[in-house]
């Protein structure tokens, strides 16, 4: 698959889950039929629990889901950008960020997002937002650290700090934009590992509450009847992982090449 096709695959999977309610062709609260109804007329891919058509519902599903997770995967390598550099820059503040990270990487995401979500005065999805930052920044600043470490001990840097250039530019204009093909291959992963903590979030109704239509929420709700209608749980499922597969597959055909890439 050529670079442009894979970029212009995702785009088109992002802009259908963010414009998918305006295509659902029928009521995303209103029943169509009976509970868990097989595929044919008038829902094209059955009903779930509730009689309500599922197609209406995976078009509308999508939203929140894809732009909570995007929002995720900006701050997550944002933060863990700037912190790598400054951490190559300052060795001491390095040391420091990197026993703080430590401690936090021994709470479970799962168990992260429960602690923090539930004693969020509102819940909901700015919960689930810092929960995601908070358990996401500590490893990727690893990666970001690593990857601005030679960076940082080149010969241009050494020279700009000789001529005494302030902290930020040597961030900013110096390291940073020498490290563009690992934050955005750091983005792709993140998204992708921000999908399925959303969608656990959700899962546990921690986020969205039901009747919203949800991807994550559909499967959950309507597990009971896979037997009787496959599609209630397949169709949501299958959305999550081609959104998730088409951000990754973008990410990597638009970062530089002969740029490090991250792994885990």
């Amino acid at each position: 698959m050529s670079r442009r096709l894979r970029v212009m695959s995702a785009l088109a999977l992002v802009c259908l889950a963010v414009i998918g309610p305006w295509f659902a062709p029928h009521s995303i609260e209103q029943p169509v039929s009976i509970p868990y109804a097989t595929p044919g007329r008038p829902a094209l891919l059955g009903t779930d629990q509730l009689g309500r058509d599922v197609l209406s519902r995976v078009l509308a599903g999508g939203r929140e889901l894809t732009a909570t997770a995007v929002l995720i995967a900006v701050l997550v390598t944002t933060a863990a950008a700037l912190l790598g550099a400054l951490s190559a820059l300052q060795p001491v503040f390095g040391r420091v960020l990197e026993g703080a990270c430590d401690v936090v990487m021994l709470l479970p995401a799962v168990l992260g997002v429960l602690l923090i979500a539930s004693s969020w005065p509102a819940g909901g999805r700015w919960a689930i937002i810092t929960t995601a930052v908070v358990l996401g920044v500590p490893y990727t600043v690893r990666l970001t650290t690593a990857a601005a470490a030679p960076i940082a001990e080149s010969g241009y840097v050494e020279a700009a700090i000789v001529g005494g250039e302030r902290l930020w530019y040597l961030m900013l204009r110096e390291v940073l934009p020498n490290m563009r093909a690992t934050v955005l291959a750091l983005f792709g992963l993140r998204f992708v590992t921000a999908v399925p903590l959303v969608a656990t979030a959700a899962f546990l109704q921690v986020g969205p509450q039901p009747p919203a239509a949800d991807w994550a929420l559909m499967i959950r709700e309507n597990s009971a009847g896979i037997m009787l209608n496959p599609w209630a749980v397949l169709a949501p499922s299958l959305a999550i992982g081609l959104v998730a597969l088409g951000v990754t597959l973008a990410a990597e055909a638009v970062t530089p090449r002969g740029g490090p890439v991250p792994s885990l």
